[in-house]
């Protein structure tokens, strides 16, 4: 994982920027988790983890919930028995943003080994 993402701060996004094109989404998903996924209209980006309980995703999506709002960057999570899928994209734009990087890095930081 990148640390320099995992470390920066989500800036705030009410739009009139444009989108990462997909070459600089490709450049910045490399710095992630190769579980990460370039959605096929890239727009956004997504992972799915997998746990051994209930308890444990739920602690998992919680944590991630945390994230999201200590950053200002709320991805879409669907929780399942022993998954959940966070799914990042900057709705104000209409694809990715820096912030959705950076939020998948902290997100990834919560399974680090």
């Amino acid at each position: 994982m990148n640390e320099a993402l995992k470390n920066r701060k989500c800036k705030p996004c009410e739009g009139g920027v444009d989108p990462l094109t997909p070459e600089q989404s490709r450049t910045l998903l490399r710095a992630l988790h190769p579980d990460w996924q370039l959605s096929d209209d890239g727009r956004a980006i997504s992972r799915r983890y997998r746990f051994p309980t209930y308890p444990r995703t739920v602690a998992f999506a919680n944590a991630a919930a945390w994230i999201a709002i200590a950053e200002d960057h709320h991805p879409v999570l669907t929780v399942d028995y022993n998954d959940c899928t966070v799914a990042y994209t900057t709705h104000a734009i209409g694809g990715l943003s820096d912030n959705d990087f950076i939020c998948a890095a902290k997100t990834d930081a919560l399974v680090a080994d």
